[in-house]
């Protein structure tokens, strides 16, 4: 990619993700309307962890959730957030073990089990990357009105553009709001904690 065409991806994909992260609250808002239903956000679902374990949308109940969607090849935006998802669940301490936070591909062709695996050896072991046949992310990523397309580059391999938004789910698997990692961790640590 040439150094010109760079900064516009960035861009590009920071101004997608901040339309999507702008809808997802307007949706969980409910809208203008107050008769209008906010937009679900969630559902079933069935993926593959980078240890093999089966992982559903059952397995968010009884803990609150982080979930964020990104790919092992992204350059910037993915290794940052899972840093400061990292540094939040640090922060937790003991109760990080209260915790799910998962890391769903949105490139299943390239995030098989053993790439997730290795990607998130650099970060928190609470973290968790879920992955599965194209179908089934599709699927998610409809379900939980995730932004996520497939750019080819000059090189004949590709990027992805995609949502760069925390979603904080709670203990009932239902969605609460983005999760906001813009402050310290021991901040947000500390919200976390009142969804325990």
């Amino acid at each position: 990619m040439s150094s010109t065409a760079r900064p516009l991806v960035i861009a590009t994909t920071f101004a997608a993700s901040l339309v999507v992260g702008l809808l997802v609250i307007f949706w969980a808002m409910g809208g203008v309307s107050k008769v209008a239903q906010p937009v679900a956000i969630g559902g079933p679902f069935q993926l593959t962890d980078q240890n093999g374990k089966t992982v559903t949308d059952k397995s968010l109940k009884g803990k609150p959730t982080l979930i964020f969607f990104g790919y092992t090849h992204c350059p910037d935006v993915c290794p940052t957030s899972l840093f400061e998802i990292s540094e939040v669940l640090r922060a937790m301490g003991r109760d990080a073990d209260k915790i799910n936070a998962y890391f769903i591909s949105v490139d299943p062709e390239r995030d098989t089990q053993a790439a997730m695996k290795d990607y998130l050896s650099s970060f928190d072991p609470h973290l968790e990357g879920l992955s599965g046949d194209p179908a089934d992310i599709a699927k998610v990523i409809t379900s939980y009105r995730v932004y996520a397309k497939k750019v080819p580059t000059k090189d004949g391999d590709y990027t992805m553009d995609h949502t760069a938004l925390i979603y904080l789910m709670d203990r009932d698997g239902r969605f609460v709001s983005p999760f906001n990692l813009k402050r310290s961790p021991e901040e947000a640590a500390t919200e976390l904690k009142r969804y325990l």
